[in-house]
């Protein structure tokens, strides 16, 4: 696939991934280690993004997600394929231009817990990114941007002293976003940004992340497995499955006509408040389980869970195509 989805123009496109794979070795022996299998965490991905924008990314635990974050940012380099930032080919770049490039991406972590140095205070954690990239002329200005950025993301500026521990788990994220905007980057990837959170303070981070969209002109690549989270925060959505893509189109008609029988259950699993609506809409139950990414089925790798699998299912990948306007699917029965 050598498409641009959903992007309007090359000048409109902050974010374009061609064919990207991330396999991980696995090696056998103590002394002498060989290389017997590869883990496929991400198999020939492709996808763009538009300047401020949000892409929402979904599936079930391990196919893939934060591996794509992680690829996009160079943060794991890929296996092969491309990841081209505002058409600039981050494989290509040394390590001091990939560095510089790096002020232009962040990434907001899924455990506010752990993401955080446990030894270095809220203002010197937010502060940091100031110091790397040498964006603090003096210690005044250092400072001042410190609170502004703590004030940015709801947090009392006299909170700069304290340790991650004397920290609400809410307040730990607002650190981490504030640490991600330091460097006023363009691109944010939101690992799972909420779902260690309490539901009464997911709302407040996700309002709090479509401010700072709608003020910065932020573009976002939205990782996430809540349904309900993921379409009110995106304006497209991305559905996987094993390290591909099975789905992918603008928001409301992904959610109202999903076409593909993976997105088709897992939408399905959503809860509706409506008991009458909830009683009477179709539950797709999936049987077995999913299978490893070190030994991915042949041909359709939902095939072996599919409801409406056929025999041609086990042979060719499907390739993702556009079946209605900016509507894409890896299905042969689409």
């Amino acid at each position: 696939m050598t498409q641009s989805s959903g992007a309007t123009g090359s000048d409109n496109l902050l974010v374009d991934v061609q064919h990207l794979k991330m396999y991980f070795p696995v090696t056998s022996g103590v002394l002498f280690q060989r290389k017997v299998a590869d883990v496929k965490a991400v198999d020939d991905v492709s996808f763009s993004i538009r300047r401020k924008e949000t892409l929402g990314l979904v599936g079930e635990s391990g196919c893939g997600k934060t591996t794509v974050g992680r690829c996009l940012l160079h943060l794991l380099r890929p296996t092969s394929g491309q990841v081209l930032f505002e058409g600039q080919d981050l494989g290509r770049l040394r390590p001091r231009e990939l560095r510089a490039m790096r002020r232009q991406m962040q990434i907001i972590f899924q455990d506010p817990y752990t993401s955080l140095n446990p030894r270095m205070t809220a203002g010197n954690i937010i502060g940091e990114p100031l110091v790397v990239h040498r964006l603090a002329r003096s210690k005044g200005e250092y400072r001042d941007r410190v609170i502004e950025l703590l004030e940015l993301v709801g947090l009392n500026p006299f909170m700069a002293d304290r340790y991650p521990h004397e920290f609400s788990g809410g307040q730990r994220q607002r650190i981490g976003i504030a640490r991600a905007l330091a460097v006023n980057p363009q691109l944010i990837v939101c690992d799972e940004p909420v779902s260690a959170l309490d539901v009464s303070i997911q709302g407040q981070i996700i309002n709090l992340l479509e401010e700072l969209q709608e003020r910065f002109g932020l573009t976002y690549l939205f990782i996430a497995h809540d349904l309900a989270v993921v379409r009110h925060i995106s304006d497209r959505v991305a559905v996987m499955y094993l390290g591909k893509l099975m789905e992918m189109a603008n928001s409301d008609e992904l959610f109202d006509n999903p076409l593909h029988p993976y997105t088709r259950a897992l939408l399905s699993a959503v809860p509706v408040p409506d008991p009458r609506t909830e009683a009477r809409r179709e539950r797709i139950i999936l049987t077995g389980d999913v299978p490893s990414p070190m030994n991915p089925p042949s041909g359709c790798v939902f095939h072996t869970r599919c409801p409406i699998m056929v025999q041609d299912c086990r042979g060719a990948i499907p390739p993702l195509r556009e079946v209605s306007a900016n509507h894409w699917v890896a299905c042969i029965r689409v």
